[in-house]
């Protein structure tokens, strides 16, 4: 039953948002559908494929300055889970096979593999290197490398944690049968667009077996290690820049067509970011707001385009500790968190979907007019108010609770977000929580150690596929699964959606599990990101339009400045 000791929200929606500061008036539209992936051959040969501009008549030559994140926590890609470390990082490395930069990723090509074969019965990926490849420091690449790079992402060392280890479940041995020969050998068959996504996550960037070996498998404090791509390190300002040139001896012929690229350190959504692209001093801008978006949009010669991001926003409640132990202290604050109004206190700030724990823009989610009719997604909060106060009641807390460490990402999204949640689990429930605001390295750093009561922050997926993030975001162990969340029944029904190959059977247990998670919440969403690129006309090879997550087309090796 509801509490008669907790007193009624003071607050509404339209009182909420006019208390807050950081809103402005205007409204952010949100485009819908998103183009499937095209089929993968199970049989391919690139040994003539040469990656080139989309454009007829590239030019060579000149520099893009880049405004991007890039104040990473640590320096090892494979251990991220952040832009901050790919949007710059990534230029200087190549990938076995890779998405397609010129269609925004929606099919996969060849890459250091020209070619593959895919065993009829779905249990061998046979690749094939080039040959003549070589890693910035001269060294030529080998299937050694390639082995030593997917050995460590699949079954991690001691002390290093790779959010993308989970994709590989399936595969039980990686073998080398020659120098440029290359066999992932499945213990059960895999969708193959599952699998071939998965060696092709931009994330899986191929890194020297030398490299492991002499940093004893762990490149967090390794600055600068050699890649095979299309441009190298020249230097790095800690907070300010990083300049990278041109790789001469790059292997695909013709590319890159930049004699460099600049990355400059500007926060995702700040007004530093939106005020560089819209002065001229950086040509090319990443994850901007939607004040830039409109101004751009009516400025000549200035592209401005939006494309769904694999992430999600969330708090996340750490349920090693008591009482977040407890279901129905999570579900709750979940119930509490009135969506859209989070959706509203950031729409100025970065463009933002109301979901819950299933991708809102994918086939596998409830649709959102039916979303919107559950408790906790409704327009009106006041029955999900009711029902939480019931639980907190139920679960001997009708007083509330006092002293929550909340730790918030130093971003300006999270910043508000956070107060704005502070504001509705006091008034709601009686919550009471103390801000600590932290860098991304210590976010992430006590974020993997529990040393938080909530965390707001975001986290990012290689896939669309629940197989992918309800494994490495929700699964018991997952790399990316920070409130320690462990529920048997969807642990079980999750080994039954990695195999099920009946789409209607899969959807169905798809509903099972997202029905688990609303009853016991995993972490309490927030929303779903929509991401802002705006750039000059002169900088070409950009198909942003068509993006699903940046993290597969950071190497801007297809880019050209069309200047005099």
């Amino acid at each position: 039953m509801a509490d008669s000791h907790l007193p009624r929200p003071r607050w509404n929606r339209r009182d909420f948002l006019q208390r807050s500061a950081a809103v402005a008036a205007g409204a952010y539209g949100m485009r819908w559908g998103l183009a499937d992936a095209a089929e993968i051959p199970m049989e391919f040969d690139g040994s003539k494929f040469q990656l080139a501009a989309p454009e007829p008549n590239p030019k060579h030559g000149g520099v893009l300055r880049l405004g991007v994140g890039m104040r990473p926590p640590h320096f090892d890609v494979h251990q991220s889970g952040t832009i901050f470390n790919l949007g710059s990082q990534g230029a200087m490395f190549d990938n076995l096979v890779r998405r397609d930069p010129r269609n925004g990723g929606k099919t996969i090509i060849p890459d250091l593999a020209h070619s593959w074969q895919i065993a009829k019965d779905g249990k061998t990926y046979t690749f094939h290197l080039r040959k003549g490849v070589q890693f910035h420091d001269g060294a030529e690449l080998t299937a050694d490398d390639i082995k030593a790079t997917f050995d460590r992402i699949i079954k991690p060392p001691q002390g290093v944690s790779i959010p993308r280890s989970i994709l590989f479940r399936a595969v039980s041995e990686i073998t080398a049968p020659d120098k440029y020969t290359v066999e992932f050998k499945l213990a059960e068959p895999r969708p193959v667009n599952f699998i071939m996504s998965a060696i092709a996550s931009g994330w899986n960037v191929i890194v020297r077996k030398k490299t492991l070996e002499d940093n004893n498998y762990n490149l967090r404090k390794v600055e600068v290690y050699p890649g095979t791509g299309p441009f190298r390190s020249v230097k790095r300002v800690e907070n300010e820049s990083w300049v990278m040139e041109k790789n001469k001896d790059y292997w695909n012929k013709g590319l890159p067509y930049l004699d460099g690229v600049e990355f400059y350190n500007l926060l995702p959504f700040s007004p530093e970011l939106g005020s560089a692209i819209l002065s001229g001093r950086i040509d090319y801008a990443r994850i901007t707001d939607p004040v830039t978006f409109r101004k751009a949009k009516t400025t000549p010669g200035i592209t401005a385009v939006d494309h769904y991001q694999s992430v999600i926003q969330a708090t996340w409640i750490n349920s090693k500790r008591k009482p977040l132990d407890d279901p129905r202290v999570r579900r709750a604050m979940h119930l509490v968190l009135d969506k859209p109004v989070l959706v509203d206190v950031v729409k100025d700030v970065a463009p933002m979907l109301v979901g819950g724990f299933i991708y809102p823009f994918s086939e596998f989610a409830t649709p959102i007019d039916q979303l919107t009719k559950r408790l906790g997604y409704q327009p009106d909060p006041a029955a999900s108010i009711k029902e939480a106060r019931a639980l907190m009641a139920a679960a001997g807390h009708p007083d509330g609770l006092k002293g929550l460490d909340y730790m918030v990402r130093e971003i300006a999204t999270f910043k508000l977000w956070s107060q704005a949640i502070q504001a509705m689990l006091k008034e709601s429930l009686n919550i009471e929580c103390n801000l600590r605001t932290v860098v991304e390295s210590v976010w992430f750093d006590d974020a993997t150690s529990g040393n938080f009561d909530l965390a707001i922050g975001a986290i990012v997926s290689t896939l669309l596929d629940p197989s992918d993030y309800f494994n490495a975001w929700y699964g018991k162990g997952g790399p990316q699964n920070y409130s320690f969340w462990d529920n048997k029944e969807f642990q079980a029904l999750t080994l039954q959606i990695d195999t099920e190959l009946d789409v209607e059977k899969r959807q169905e247990l798809i509903r099972k599990a997202e029905a688990i998670m609303e009853s016991d919440p995993p972490l309490l969403p927030i929303s779903w990101e929509k991401n802002i690129e705006v750039w000059y006309n002169y900088v070409k090879g950009i198909t942003a339009a068509d993006y699903f997550g940046l993290y597969d087309v950071v190497r801007q090796d297809t880019v050209w400045l069309d200047k005099a």
